[in-house]
């Protein structure tokens, strides 16, 4: 149980960092009143610059988001099906190491939580499922 809540924490943390950065990033255009190629005739190179910059920083949000419902839905899995509890820790250990890029690393407190918790995930061994011909019914 404790993999589980460590990493459901630590993927919304960095699913709030993701779009947090993701608010600065798209924001950050309208704001400026830029796309991605404007500029005036003669600050082109600073606008190309500019916007290159912010579809980089577009990017990057997206890959946060991208990472934090990975860890989201790693630790879902890991909850309904503790049996592949290796696949899930091993797939919220890599997308809260990948969050570092583009959440922030859900402001550090969410890649913690998510290494933690990939961790406790893979060396976890759920305990067996009892089965029905240990308690047969009768019809």
């Amino acid at each position: 149980m404790a993999p589980f809540v460590l990493s459901l924490t630590g993927g919304i943390f960095i699913l709030l960092g993701a779009m947090i950065m993701s608010f600065f990033a798209f924001g950050a255009m309208n704001m400026m009143g830029m796309s991605m190629m404007t500029g005036m005739m003669s600050d082109v190179q600073q606008g190309m610059g500019m916007g290159m910059m912010m579809g980089l920083a577009s990017s990057l949000a997206i890959v946060g988001l991208a990472s934090g419902a990975m860890v989201l839905l790693g630790a879902v899995m890991l909850y309904t099906r503790p049996y592949e509890s290796q696949l899930w820790g091993a797939i919220i250990l890599a997308f809260s190491v990948v969050s570092i890029i583009g959440g922030m690393g859900g402001f550090l407190v969410g890649l913690i939580l998510g290494l933690v918790g990939g961790i406790l995930a893979l060396t976890w061994k759920p305990a067996p499922v009892a089965t029905s011909q240990s308690n047969p019914t009768v019809l």
